[in-house]
């Protein structure tokens, strides 16, 4: 007979369904399938089967394994607890002693996932109460009873994984509320700074008055603008005649920049992520606190209060200065903390030092090509004497130079084009133009003479 291709449930698998309910060995016996067997047997058509032996030997083949858990999920936790690498009641004992030598934490991170649910933990009393045989069991399902049984199962994996986390978090945030601390209290006690934007608002409303009335502030965003302002000749920009402004009547700004720290490292931080950061912590430690007062006797979680307390207490207090610091500092200049992030608000200030920093470089340049400009006018002979000290290729270039400029001068003066004779034949041809008449009729002298156009404008008529 042909194979009919369906999808066959397990024995395991019909429990409660429909398929409990029917017989199909009562319709075999009820119908003759003899003449099905010729309308669908195959050309290899072989003796009729057995049904219920092959029955009774699929029921012989298939596992009498109970199961507690769903197949996909049971085959996870199989592949879990390969990479745990160790013995059920291994894994089981390290939780209960918080044991983090014996477990990695992303083997915990995993096992995480694999608590046991409402329904597992039902399905698991009620074969204990049936008192079946654990060996039924599959290794998955044997772990999940023994996983079960652990108390406070959900708190103890939890406080695990914070235990094997703290000193990676803590050393991560510290930095970052340092950074944001430093940068923003640089900022706003920056006298220098301040007398810069006091400048910077005294030519915006003076280029404005005529158009605009006074302001008594503006974004910082407008610095940006510093830089596409150009002059009327389009050289400089507005910043750079700021700088000169600076340097030449306020030196003392020059370096306002100096008074600024961490902005660079202030400048990466999500203030919001690290302060949710260290709430976690707080939470975590809260819960291993609770922990800890309900099992006195862990000396894993004694040891690592007694440690790290006090850094908890630290990341708390600068956790809390650094958000208070930084909303100051976005306030005092103008601006809206809910608006304007660590990643907004300190860019700002380094594009404006960058900038800065370009437009001193650009007039030092400009300075330095002046002077060489005005040195070079006042001694021509001194650019020689330079000249010579070039390199080779220098000196090379400037002598072809020179000759193509004498080429060319030689050009500009017309010189006669006299072919001289030999024994005084040019004596021979002056004094023939002499003497010979100039022939009005075709304009030319003889034909036997040869002599250039301009002794024609010079001989007398």
């Amino acid at each position: 007979m042909p194979v009919f291709n369906w999808v066959a449930l397990k024995p395991s698998q019909i429990d409660g369904t429909v398929f409990t309910e029917l017989n199909d060995e009562k319709v075999l016996q009820e119908l003759d399938m003899s003449d099905f067997e010729e309308q669908f047997k195959t050309k290899a058509q072989g003796p009729a089967l057995d049904i219920s032996a092959l029955k009774v030997k699929a029921t012989q083949k298939a596992p009498s394994k109970v199961t507690l858990m769903e197949s996909n999920r049971a085959k996870n936790l199989a592949i879990t607890l390969r990479k745990g690498g160790r013995s059920i009641q291994d894994i089981c004992t390290a939780i209960e002693t918080y044991d983090q030598q014996a477990l990695s934490l992303d083997f915990l991170e995993l096992l995480l996932r694999f608590l046991p649910t409402e329904y597992e933990r039902t399905l698991i009393g009620k074969f204990e109460r049936e008192q079946q045989p654990p060996e039924e069991l599959s290794d998955e399902d044997q772990f999940m009873i023994r996983f079960s049984k652990i108390p406070r199962l959900a708190e103890r994996m939890n406080v695990m994984i914070f235990l094997g986390n703290f000193n990676d978090t803590a050393q991560l945030l510290m930095p970052q509320l340092n950074a944001i601390i430093a940068a923003s209290m640089s900022l706003k006690s920056s006298s220098k700074l301040r007398n810069i934007l006091e400048i910077v608002l005294a030519f915006g409303n003076y280029m404005n008055s005529s158009k605009r009335g006074a302001a008594y502030g503006f974004r910082l965003q407008s610095l940006d603008a510093l830089l596409e302002m150009k002059s009327t000749d389009r050289k400089q920009t507005l910043l750079h005649y700021l700088v000169r402004v600076i340097t030449e009547k306020y030196p003392e700004l020059t370096g306002f920049h100096t008074e600024l720290h961490f902005l660079d490292k202030a400048g990466s931080v999500s203030l919001d992520s690290v302060l949710q950061d260290v709430r976690s912590l707080q939470q975590g430690m809260e819960l291993t606190r609770k922990e800890f007062m309900r099992q006195d006797d862990s000396p894993v979680l004694k040891e690592f209060l007694k440690a790290n307390s006090e850094v908890m207490e630290k990341l708390q207090a600068d956790s809390k200065t650094a958000k208070e610091a930084y909303e100051s500092a976005v306030e005092y200049f103008g601006e809206n903390p809910k608006n304007s992030p660590p990643t907004t608000f300190f860019p700002m200030f380094m594009r404006f030092i960058r900038a800065y920093k370009k437009a001193e470089q650009d007039i030092e340049l400009w300075k330095k090509q002046e002077a060489a400009a005005k040195e070079a006018e006042s001694s021509p002979n001194g650019s020689e004497d330079q000249l010579d000290t070039k390199s080779p290729i220098q000196k090379a270039k400037r002598q072809q130079m020179d000759m193509i400029a004498e080429l060319k001068k030689k050009q500009m003066v017309k010189e006669p084009l006299i072919y001289e004779g030999k024994d005084g034949a040019i004596e021979d041809i002056i004094s023939a133009l002499k003497t010979v008449p100039f022939t009005a009729r075709t304009g030319k002298r003889s034909s036997r003479l040869f002599c250039d156009a301009s002794f024609n404008e010079e001989s007398p008529l």
